[in-house]
């Protein structure tokens, strides 16, 4: 059978490597076309950042039910349909002719699904991956920085010769496309189907039974909300998706704005810079992490903390009035210590929770980070509109990282250590 080959689990890989590339460019798609949506429905900035604002709140309040459905039914089918049904809606969208429509397809349908999509495509990745697993999933996040990278110079190409409804329309095709090559060619893992022993995240064998007696869905909430550590890296967590989400929403249109860049180069420029960066530091600070933390754990909190300061440093000098060659330096210095903080979410996390609820604590952390991040898009817009400019939000972004930065520093040298101890007794 396919599924047992031993050469299949790397299929796998391509498979959910292509599957989430689709899922990060498809976010992108709306960022890169925000200015020509705005425009052409005649809408304002606070509206346009609404609708970011609700698809991130969507996808935050979705992911626990996503978690449990990938903890209980075929993970296969979870990761597939969900990829058709986001794919889809990316489809409609580009045949919105209001804000109503745009929050309902964007927003609603197509951050529901991406929501189902997370938790149980890093499940069966890590299933089929258990002696590979590091390697795979070290592979499988490239697909993030590839895929903000491509959609945001190929959606504003499609944008600048055919239209941004194009955009949607083109990149959705391409999702239910791969969605039925999914369906075709992606497996459940045979142990699960029969009901046999299987292999849980921390390398453990646990059976039918311990599946079906899974923790409630406020229990990963009630561990992290209680633990110092595991709380504060939550407050770090939310701070950095408040940023990234409002960078993410608002930079293309800073470009096309501020430097009359069209929507193929906004796109481009507004990700490239910064995710080339990204790719290096989240490598330097996973070498660094690992080698230093087998004397002193506390120092991957510590690494996040200083990665936020130094990130922060670089936001407070974008201004539209900055040669276009320094603001791109400016992107790849904010990009290169963000990455600091990316390479050691989990690690901390899983560090300082019990293993059997790892998974219920991602829940909570990604839910609570997104419900917080999701504010940025309209908040920025709303102080756009106010102040005429993009340029006055980035030294807020940059203040949102120091205030996190200095907490996680501070909570990395008077609970850390308690914390872990707590649960490596």
């Amino acid at each position: 059978m396919k599924g047992t080959h031993k050469y299949y689990k790397w299929e796998v890989l391509a498979l959910l490597w292509m599957a989430y590339l689709l899922n990060q460019a498809d976010r992108q798609v709306f960022n890169t076309v925000l200015p020509a949506i705005r425009d052409s429905l005649g809408i304002g900035d606070t509206e346009v950042g609404l609708i970011a604002t609700i698809f991130n709140l969507c996808y935050a309040f979705m992911v626990p039910f996503g978690g449990m459905a990938g903890d209980r039914l075929s993970r296969k089918w979870v990761t597939t349909i969900a990829i058709l049904f986001w794919s889809v809606a990316t489809m409609f969208t580009g045949l919105a002719t209001g804000v109503v429509m745009l929050i309902l397809l964007r927003s609603v349908a197509t951050g529901g699904g991406e929501a189902f999509f997370g938790p149980a495509n890093y499940s069966l990745l890590g299933q089929y991956h258990t002696d590979t697993r590091a390697r795979a999933m070290s592979i499988h996040q490239t697909s993030y920085y590839v895929g903000v990278i491509l959609a945001g110079w190929l959606a504003g190409y499609i944008a600048d010769k055919l239209g941004w409804q194009y955009s949607f329309i083109i990149f959705g095709a391409v999702g239910v496309v791969w969605g039925i090559v999914m369906a075709i060619r992606l497996k459940d893992k045979k142990e699960e189907i029969a009901g046999q022993d299987c292999n849980d995240g921390d390398g453990g064998r646990h059976s039918r039974l311990d599946r079906e007696s899974k923790p409630g869905i406020f229990d990963g909430f009630k561990t992290v909300f209680t633990t110092p550590t595991a709380l504060v890296l939550t407050i770090g967590f939310s701070g950095f998706i408040f940023v990234i989400t409002g960078y993410m929403t608002w930079v293309p249109a800073f470009l096309q704005e501020e430097f009359g860049q069209t929507q193929a180069a906004a796109g481009f420029n507004s990700m490239f810079w910064t995710y080339i960066a990204a790719f290096a530091g989240v490598l330097l600070a996973g070498t660094l992490s690992d080698k230093i933390a087998v004397r002193d754990r506390k120092v991957r909190m510590v690494i996040q903390g200083v990665g936020l300061i130094l990130g922060a440093a670089f936001l407070f000098f974008v201004n539209g009035g900055m040669a276009l060659w320094l603001i791109y330096l400016c992107f790849a210095g904010w990009g290169f210590f963000r990455a600091f903080f990316d390479a050691n979410i989990y690690t901390v996390l899983y560090d300082v929770t019990p293993s059997h609820l790892h998974a219920s604590c991602s829940s909570a952390l990604i839910t609570t980070g997104f419900a917080v991040g999701a504010l940025a898009p309209v908040i920025l817009g709303a102080m756009k509109e106010s102040m005429g400019s993009l340029s006055a939000t980035f030294p807020v972004l940059g203040a949102v990282w120091i205030v996190c930065g200095i907490l996680m520093l501070a909570v990395s040298r008077t609970h850390y250590q308690k914390d872990y101890d707590k649960i490596n007794k």
